[in-house]
């Protein structure tokens, strides 16, 4: 998907584009990557089709939802789903426990820090859930590591963004 048809995008739905795609993200449901998504919309602030405040709140808030969502599912459905995965997969079954351990231990700090982490900062949400972690804890940790990696991202948009595009153009 190019540049401009992400922009095509934006354009016709406007902030709802990257409220969507980066709670699809977070959720860790397929969709347009937000590590692509957050940048692009770093840079339309920069351009002033939209304030760098707003893209910031919308991504943090989608962000947040998302992360809701994987959460109660884990709260909810977590020792189901577990015991389905592995029957399926048991050799996994000491790894999980032991990241779960971790995750009773660390607590807020393990969210936190996951939040952080390519990859885990998705899914932690749904251990989280089932450790039956405090929710308002569990927010304000997921809060806060959401916050500091939408900021990398939207800002390197909104910093680097021209200059990027100019070298993507060149090649």
């Amino acid at each position: 998907m190019s540049i401009q048809m992400l922009t095509e995008y934006f354009l016709k739905y406007g902030a709802v584009f990257i409220f969507l795609i980066v709670l699809l993200e977070y959720m860790n449901l397929p969709g347009f990557p937000a590590g692509v998504i957050m940048p692009l919309s770093g840079l339309w602030a920069a351009h002033g089709k939209i304030s760098f405040p707003m893209v910031m709140m919308l991504s943090v808030a989608a962000g947040l939802t998302g992360s809701w969502v994987l959460y109660f599912l884990g709260r909810l459905g977590g020792p189901k789903l577990m015991a389905f995965y592995f029957r399926k997969f048991p050799k996994q079954q000491p790894v999980i426990e032991d990241k779960m351990a971790m995750l009773r231990e660390k607590g807020c700090i393990g969210v936190f820090v996951s939040k952080l982490l390519p990859m885990v900062r998705t899914i932690i949400s749904i251990p989280a859930g089932m450790v039956q972690m405090d929710f308002v804890k569990y927010t304000v940790s997921s809060l806060m590591g959401i916050f500091i990696w939408n900021l990398v991202f939207v800002g390197a948009g909104y910093f680097f963004g021209e200059a990027a595009i100019r070298i993507l153009g060149s090649v």
